[in-house]
């Protein structure tokens, strides 16, 4: 994990989602899809979007790149990659037979090799000419590509999209190379303890099928000024604005070796009889290199208002103190 942000990492992405979405309507229909505004999407421009159900609850994250004025490149949550790409055919053939609009799922035709770290740019020179969330079509040591300058670990990084057959050869040269300038290979569960060191959500982790925008902390996400999108109506809901909602945040526990167990419920006063009051629950737990301790993500009723609060959370023992504490751990 250290060497990953001081230095650099290689991770196989392959089995994120993928889906082309092509046509001279792909705007207006990822724009009725997503939370965000794509209309001012440029060519050569991604966007981190959130894709809601109809009642308001968060379905799906991902990437959605515009590689041309008709033609997009999204990415889904690996787990996502069917039931998302069947959620817009849903909607496209019911509800909006209307749109020219053709989706393609596009998860096995490419391999995808995430490079991380503060120096991604001396193995992959080509981000040198990429902003951050810039996307360009084109070559990578001599084989087609889509490079996506993004990143999941909030590092430097870039996402290189090649053909699924190239990609293992690929791999294996970057591999070399990367050794040669420190880099390290990692894999998922790195990766997630490096996402959840800057607060970045996991759909189905921090997400449970009852969270908005808003729960998370993404509600500036959402398109102010567009007309409608799928859940759009539901978000204006008073029960989806209460102030005592679960709202995502950090945990720390009093004793920084102590990893809570996913799941653990969270209760402001252990001595409480039971039926105890459960505030919430821990999402994602970790032991993290780079921050020296273990650290927590949860969803707590008014989350938000309790930062810097003790809350007591449940292990094989008994309770254990953690007070509540603000996403990221880690600031970039």
């Amino acid at each position: 994990m250290r060497i990953v942000r001081a230095t650099g990492g290689l991770f196989d992405a392959s089995t994120l989602g993928k889906i082309e979405v092509v046509g001279r309507d792909a705007r207006e229909f990822l724009n009725r899809m997503y939370v965000n505004d794509f209309s001012r999407l440029a060519p050569g421009r991604s966007r981190y979007a959130l894709m809601l159900r109809e009642d308001g609850y968060v379905y799906d994250d991902g990437i959605v790149a515009c590689l041309a004025p008709e033609r997009f490149h999204v990415t889904t949550t690996t787990g996502g990659a069917a039931r998302v790409l069947a959620y817009m055919e849903d909607y496209l053939q019911t509800e909006w037979n209307d749109l020219q609009v053709y989706l393609t799922s596009i998860t096995e035709q490419y391999a995808v090799i995430a490079v991380q770290g503060a120096k991604a740019e001396l193995l992959v020179p080509e981000m040198k000419n990429l902003s951050h969330m810039g996307v360009t079509i084109g070559t990578f040591d001599g084989i087609p590509c889509r490079l996506f300058r993004a990143s999941f670990t909030g590092e430097v990084g870039c996402e290189i999209n090649v053909p699924w057959g190239e990609g293992p050869a690929l791999w294996g040269k970057l591999c070399d190379r990367g050794a040669a300038l420190g880099f390290t290979v990692y894999g998922t569960e790195t990766m997630h303890v490096l996402r959840a060191e800057r607060g970045f959500i996991i759909v189905g982790q921090e997400t449970d099928g009852t969270v908005t925008p808003h729960d998370l902390g993404l509600e500036s996400m959402i398109g102010a000024a567009k007309r409608d999108f799928v859940g759009k109506r539901s978000l204006a809901r008073p029960d989806l604005r209460a102030a005592n909602r679960k709202q995502l945040v950090g945990l720390l526990t009093e004793d920084p070796g102590l990893v809570l167990e996913e799941g653990a419920q969270l209760v402001a006063d252990p001595r409480e009889p039971i039926p105890m009051t459960a505030l919430g629950h821990v999402t994602s737990s970790y032991d993290s290199a780079n921050c020296g301790r273990s650290i927590a993500m949860a969803l707590i009723a008014g989350g938000r208002a309790r930062i810097g609060e003790k809350l007591h959370a449940t292990t094989a023992d008994g309770f254990a103190p953690a007070k509540v504490t603000q996403l990221p751990f880690l600031h970039g």
